[in-house]
């Protein structure tokens, strides 16, 4: 199915068509795209709860109270990249606590729409963010971010098994608008903060002057049923593996330039034949709890898909501090200075 996101789309025909994207890690799995015009952020949860606020379940079911996003530090991440024009897209991959939970204050400070999952819609109308300047998707959908800029809704599933922590793997969408307490929200995965049925992967191309660009995001995903069905509500929105094969015929690729992901060597055994990348950047790997500008605990390292990535001829992108950036374009990927951005947030 083709949509038009016309309202994204406004303008962008008077555009050229950008010859590469600028790629900033912000932490966890928040991101940063600059592609011409487009400027996205991905999920950008820059709040950082505290750990011993939940319990329950596997851990992250339930919270002790309600509670409300870091708006001073959101709002210190969006002046450093560059404020209200260095954001006009919002999007959430799902909607846990680690993912979503800043999406409404981005929404407030940047005025950029939303694109997410029905809970994601649902969450940032629960802070005063207009219905109409959010839309949910479900998966299949392609939408035009501009002249020769397409993105690719995919629906994915979320890390986890059914038996050892159903809250947070299983697919589980909000049904109405949560109600905000003198403290916010719960943040629990249980609570407010569901996933969104699953999750949401998006695979982005570029017609660039000089030859196409692509790459494809994803913030979670469980070895477990990559292969299985995702049902909700009788639905049956397909196979995360098939969804993704479905996307590239749609775009018109067998293999990307880059695939930023997380989910490990065993995830990676069942997507690197689909997705075929040429270079992985892994996020994801540094926590939850830990203080954004403490930077990640520790150097990433998962010796497994190393491996793996290196006996198969793909590039490791090794990220090392919150803000670290790279140039995709036709030549590669390639790091970029962004050290004037850390040094505003005291990253070092």
């Amino acid at each position: 199915m083709i949509c038009l996101f016309a309202v994204l789309a406004a303008g962008a025909r008077a555009q050229s068509v950008p010859d590469h994207v600028d790629i900033t890690w912000m932490s966890i799995a928040n991101m940063h795209f600059g592609v011409g015009e487009r400027q996205i952020v991905a999920d950008g949860y820059i709040t950082r709860l505290p750990e011993d606020l939940f319990f329950g379940g596997g851990g992250v079911d339930s919270t002790k109270r309600a509670m409300r996003p870091d708006a001073a530090a959101v709002r210190e991440v969006f002046d450093a990249i560059g404020g209200k024009s260095a954001v006009n897209l919002l999007l959430t991959g799902h909607n846990h606590f680690d993912h979503s939970f800043d999406t409404a204050t981005w929404a407030k400070l940047s005025g950029a729409r939303v694109i997410g999952s029905p809970t994601t819609c649902l969450q940032v109308r629960a802070e005063k963010i207009p219905a109409s300047r959010c839309r949910a998707v479900l998966g299949g959908e392609t939408i035009e971010l501009g002249v020769g800029i397409h993105m690719y809704v995919v629906r994915w599933n979320h890390s986890g098994d059914p038996t050892r922590n159903p809250a947070q793997h299983n697919p589980l969408e909000l049904l109405h608008v949560p109600k905000a307490t003198a403290g916010g929200l719960r943040a629990g995965v249980a609570e407010d903060f569901p996933n969104g049925g699953g999750n949401r992967a998006y695979l982005f191309t570029v017609d660039g002057p000089a030859g196409p660009l692509s790459w494809f995001f994803q913030d979670s995903a469980s070895p477990v049923d990559l292969r299985a069905p995702i049902v909700l509500g009788g639905r049956n929105y397909g196979a995360p593996l098939d969804n993704l094969a479905a996307a590239m015929r749609a775009a018109g690729v067998d293999s990307v330039d880059l695939w930023i992901a997380t989910g490990g060597v065993d995830v990676a055994n069942l997507v690197l034949p689909v997705l075929k990348p040429r270079a992985y950047l892994p996020v994801h790997w540094d926590g939850l709890y830990g203080a954004f500008k403490a930077g990640p605990p520790a150097p990433y390292s998962d010796e497994p898909l190393e491996r793996l990535l290196a006996d198969a001829r793909i590039a490791l992108i090794k990220p090392a501090q919150y803000m670290d950036k790279w140039r995709l374009d036709r030549t590669g990927i390639h790091a970029l200075d962004n050290n004037a951005v850390k040094a505003l947030l005291g990253l070092h």
